[in-house]
């Protein structure tokens, strides 16, 4: 009787696992908020993203934790605002420069995954640390093929400051093509390999492109060229190398349909900040750009598809941010969450289900050098349609309201009420985050 018990609970756990979905994560660099046809874009055609808009839910106003690379990554993978995790701005290679120490007490998301039975996988960028404990498999992921650091100086040479950061596992590795495709390969590679397997998987894909240099290969930006009369050199360059990791995402998505995945798979798209508008990029409508607080700089293109689960052709006006990702993908997964995150799980608006959660005040961080920063930190707040920003530590907070000044052009004097409120937030959120280090420890 107890061996036919046993038979059976193993029965029930193999189909418990069977049912339980592959997760894939695809998260781009400074995509601007209009760098897609399917948001606005008429001098770019990306018809594989646009697919995956179509076939899920668009999201019009989510936003990243931070307007710059290393703090929405954080907020990815320990889902909770960046500094809160020991990252409040962009981690680089000289400590002089760098501003942020990914904390290890934390459980990160490819740890929860695994925990579960997921095989984890980060193909693609890291910029969360370039050496251990702070590398993505001492965060959890059981394979990593990607890049390390922040940008890079060249998309085929793969240096920066002429140091070579590509790395398969904890190996620096030296390999030859355009990035973009070269992490493209890799993870269809591992999709391929994922065929016939019995763990479900967890793979974070996260692409350079388009963060500067704007280096899409010659062809692409060729064919830009011969199809918009009258584009900019500039603006086909980026063009280009946005519909060049479009291509490589098409690729993917494929792969997953190849191998019989994509039915039971959830599929996330995002940005992690804005577009760069000196170097072409276009953030539609929005004020502001990439390192700043206004929307152009956080509001970035968000989708998520999941066949039979999550509705095709719907669309959310939910104010998610990255850090969101975490409890949701977890609770998609049945994952139990074991650590406090800041993150709320917004799964029964995907499936469709009742879901009105109560108002929160989100907060934006960036710590950052040079002369324009200083070492210091600048802050955004928003409750409702009411936001507080600014955009250097050295320049006042202005107070707009989203619903009747979407372009942020008319603050609000400094007595009004959610000015108050929303600086008296933005300073619980400092007292707090002081009880966390970003910086490395000393030997």
């Amino acid at each position: 009787m107890k061996k036919r018990i046993l038979l059976l609970l193993l029965f029930l756990a193999g189909f418990a696992a069977a049912e339980r979905p592959h997760v894939l994560v695809i998260m781009v660099d400074d995509l601007g908020y209009g760098d897609l046809s399917s948001y606005g874009a008429t001098d770019l055609k990306s018809p594989h993203v646009d697919a995956l808009v179509k076939s899920g839910m668009r999201f019009n106003q989510f936003y990243a934790n931070c307007p710059v690379c290393s703090p929405t990554r954080a907020a990815f993978i320990m889902g909770s605002y960046p500094d809160l995790v020991g990252v409040p701005g962009v981690i680089r290679t000289h400590q002089e420069n760098s501003w942020g120490y990914l904390d290890a007490r934390r459980i990160s998301i490819a740890k929860a995954f695994k925990s579960a039975g997921y095989d984890t996988a980060l193909v693609g960028k890291w910029h969360l640390g370039l050496t251990p404990p702070n590398t993505p498999n001492d965060h959890g992921f059981d394979y990593f093929h990607g890049w390390l650091g922040d940008m890079m100086d060249d998309y085929y040479k793969h240096r920066r400051h002429g140091i070579p950061y590509m790395a398969l596992n904890r190996e620096i590795i030296e390999v030859e093509g355009h990035a973009t495709d070269l992490f493209t390969q890799w993870a269809v590679d591992y999709l391929d390999r994922r065929r016939d397997a019995e763990r479900p998987f967890f793979l974070f894909l996260s692409y350079n492109a388009p963060h500067t240099p704007i280096q899409p290969p010659p062809d692409w930006t060729k064919k830009v060229k011969a199809r918009e009369p009258g584009i900019t050199d500039k603006r086909a360059k980026l063009v280009a190398l946005v519909e060049h990791c479009d291509h490589g995402i098409g690729r993917v998505i494929a792969a997953l349909k190849k191998n019989g995945l994509d039915k039971n798979t959830l599929v996330v798209f995002t940005s992690d900040n804005g577009g760069q508008v000196n170097v072409g990029a276009s953030n539609g409508s929005l004020t502001g750009e990439k390192q700043e607080m206004w929307e152009g700089g956080i509001r970035v293109a968000t989708c998520a598809a999941w066949p039979g689960k999550i509705k095709a052709g719907s669309s959310s006006e939910y104010t998610g941010m990255t850090m969101d990702l975490y409890p949701t993908l977890c609770e998609a997964a049945g994952i139990e969450l074991k650590q406090a995150v800041d993150g709320r799980s917004f799964l029964p608006l995907l499936l469709g289900k009742d879901f009105a959660p109560p108002e929160r005040t989100m907060i934006w961080v960036r710590r950052e050098g040079g002369a324009k920063y200083g070492g210091r930190v600048y802050y955004a707040a928003r409750r409702g349609p009411w936001k507080l920003l600014q955009n250097t530590p050295y320049e006042p907070m202005q107070l707009f309201n989203l619903s009747t000044d979407p372009k942020e052009r008319s603050p609000h004097k400094t007595n009004h009420p959610m000015y108050r409120k929303l600086s008296g937030a933005i300073r619980q959120h400092i007292n707090a985050s002081g009880r966390i280090p970003w910086a490395p420890p000393v030997d």
